[in-house]
């Protein structure tokens, strides 16, 4: 079994997509589909590392990210169609490792988790 990913993503388009693509490259992968989902997930089940959109539904993805950080080290990239500077920085300053905008090349995503994973080993 590979190392777990929680993809918190309210899009189901878009939230397939990433397991299809991460379960591929060997991932276990479960999909929170809200903030408080993904709390939950969290708390039941530690991933070794989150990708999470900003525009949740319940939770801004900002707040999920800083209850997250409240718990155990865990690597958190955020994953959001929110491009401005200030967003970036909100994002990065909330609580995130690395900050990737939609639209995103797959390839690019799976570069920046095996460095957060990496790291994390390390």
């Amino acid at each position: 079994m590979g190392q777990r990913i929680l993809v918190v993503e309210d899009e189901a388009e878009i939230a397939s997509y990433l397991r299809r693509g991460l379960v591929y490259e060997g991932y276990t992968v479960e999909v929170a589909f809200s903030g408080a989902a993904a709390m939950a997930a969290a708390r039941e089940r530690p991933p070794d590392l989150v990708i999470l959109d900003l525009g949740l539904p319940d939770i801004d993805g900002i707040e999920v990210a800083r209850r997250l950080r409240s718990g155990p080290p865990l690597p958190i990239l955020m994953l959001t169609a929110r491009d401005a500077v200030a967003d970036r920085v909100a994002g990065l300053e909330g609580g995130a490792d690395d900050y990737l905008t939609k639209p995103f090349a797959f390839e690019e995503l799976l570069a920046r988790v095996h460095v957060q994973l990496r790291r994390r080993r390390a």
